[in-house]
């Protein structure tokens, strides 16, 4: 019994040998698995459902092809994806849960959720957050052409990566009181999110008693994935060679 999450994969067209990996994790070490989590930002970005790259439509189809295996594969929003709707859905197979949603693990209540949510020390983001995440801000959004949509995501990724360098690498990450909050709010005593980039196991003391945050790490220069099975939780990573034409790029978690 083994149930798989991962997160931050970031899948471009650009990034060929990311895509290859992750086709490559859903043919193997993914293969008969009770179920795989994505939890967010599994594209670079999706300006909507209409998107018609050629990378993304790829990883659409390896997507509904492991669906077909008889795994069921859940996807959450991430702060470059939160545009996945029904029709992604319908290409992909896979089935969109709410962000932050709690399942049963084996006997055990545990929280998953992309992550950004928690970062709230990054007062800029979650402005822009509250915005975005509207549904009359996404309905314009949507209106306009693909074309547009495309480079306003180009900038958007611009402006993204000017305010990681400019802002402290603690300010972008998982508040400690936002995480126990959430937590307590939920009743659960283990967390499993991305966005950071930081994979780790924490140990946190919530109310007297241990409670675990799990947390996933991107995909920009080597894949990595929590697998979970009965009364045992492991962080593994799957190491990549570059190939030609692919250039890893670093990135923060916006």
């Amino acid at each position: 019994m083994t149930t798989l999450f991962v997160s931050d994969l970031h899948l471009d067209s650009a990034l060929p040998a990311a895509i290859a990996q992750f086709e490559q994790f859903l043919a193997g070490p993914a293969r008969g698995a009770e179920a795989l989590y994505l939890l967010g930002d599994l594209f670079e970005s999706w300006v909507g459902d209409d998107d018609d790259d050629r990378g993304r439509e790829g990883v659409c189809a390896a997507l509904r092809a492991y669906g077909a295996t008889g795994v069921p594969c859940y996807a959450c929003h991430g702060n470059r994806d939160f545009l996945l709707s029904q029709r992604f859905e319908r290409r992909s197979g896979c089935r969109i849960i709410g962000d932050p949603t709690i399942i049963d693990l084996y006997g055990e209540r545990v929280l998953l959720t992309h992550g950004d949510a928690l970062c709230t020390d990054d007062h800029a983001y979650q402005r822009l957050r509250s915005v975005v995440r509207t549904a009359a801000w996404q309905r314009r959004f949507l209106r306009l052409p693909l074309a547009t949509r495309r480079q306003l995501a180009d900038a958007a990724r611009e402006g993204s990566r000017a305010h990681t360098g400019l802002v402290p690498p603690e300010i972008m990450d998982a508040n400690d009181a936002a995480v126990s909050a959430v937590l307590r709010a939920s009743g659960v005593r283990k967390l499993i999110h991305g966005h950071t980039h930081r994979p780790a196991v924490h140990e946190i003391g919530l109310d007297g008693q241990p409670a675990h945050r799990y947390v996933l790490g991107a995909w920009y220069e080597q894949g990595s994935y929590l697998r979970c099975t009965p009364g045992r939780y492991e962080l593994v990573t799957l190491p990549r060679t570059p190939s030609a034409g692919a250039t890893p790029r670093g990135g923060g978690p916006e």
